[in-house]
Parts: C-alpha cells; structure tokens; sequence
C-alpha cells in the first residue's frame, strides 16, 4: 500500500500541481481546500505525511497543525508548511512548539517538495506502522 499524503491549500493550481507530482512519485493523495475539511479527512483518514499551506480560510495551517499535534494518534505526523512571500513566522513556533518538518516558501519547486516529502516518509516509515 502507497503512503498517503494530504494536501491541503485553497489555491486549487497548487493543489493540482502537487498531487500530480505526488502521485507521479507512487503517491496516494487526498486534497483539501482549507484546514476544517482538511482536519476532517485527516481523522478519517490518518494519513503519513501532511502538506499544509499556512494561510487559509475557515482553519489556518497554524490551527491544523496544532490539532494535529494535540490528538494522540496523529501527533507524530510529519507536517510540512506552505507560506506565502514575505509572511514570517517565528522558528521558534514552527519548529519547537508545532514540529514542522519543512517550510517551503511559494513559490516553490513541486520538484523539491517531493525529494522532501520521500525523504520525510523514508524515515518515518517501518515495517510495524501499517
């Protein structure tokens, strides 16, 4: 079975961009257009690896990531986050306290985030986790 990665942005060509990168790379993908749609797949689903962009309507990537990583079955989750140009947020909040495991700046090469994503999943994934 793939691993699966959520994608989560309201940009809907950086979405369709990403899963088809993804899903090139052996990927299963599931997509959402903000951070309530994306915390419902992802109680759901469980999925390996999160992609959140940052800002977003309705639940931010900031909030996604904090339940994420206050729920139990999903707080060790890899996470990376998608920012807009010139929005700064503190390392200090994005690498301590929520754990993101990458920050890639947009724009950004759909190449590069899944040399991340694989990375990220290789090291995550072992025989006992599905």
């Amino acid at each position: 079975m793939a691993p699966q990665v959520l994608i989560c942005d309201d940009e809907a060509h950086i979405l369709q961009a990403v899963r088809f990168k993804l899903q090139r790379a052996g990927l299963e993908v599931l997509m959402a257009h903000d951070g309530a749609e994306a915390w419902e797949l992802i109680q759901q689903h469980r999925p390996d690896l999160v992609v959140s962009d940052c800002q977003m309507p309705r639940m931010n990537g900031l909030e996604l990531i904090e339940r994420i990583r206050s729920w139990e079955p999903t707080a060790q989750i890899p996470v990376i986050m998608l920012t807009g140009k010139g929005y700064e947020l503190s390392p200090e909040l994005v690498h301590e306290k929520l754990r993101v495991a990458a920050l890639f700046t947009k724009p950004f090469s759909p190449r590069e985030l899944v040399a991340k994503v694989q990375q990220l999943l290789a090291q995550t994934q072992t025989p006992a986790a599905h």
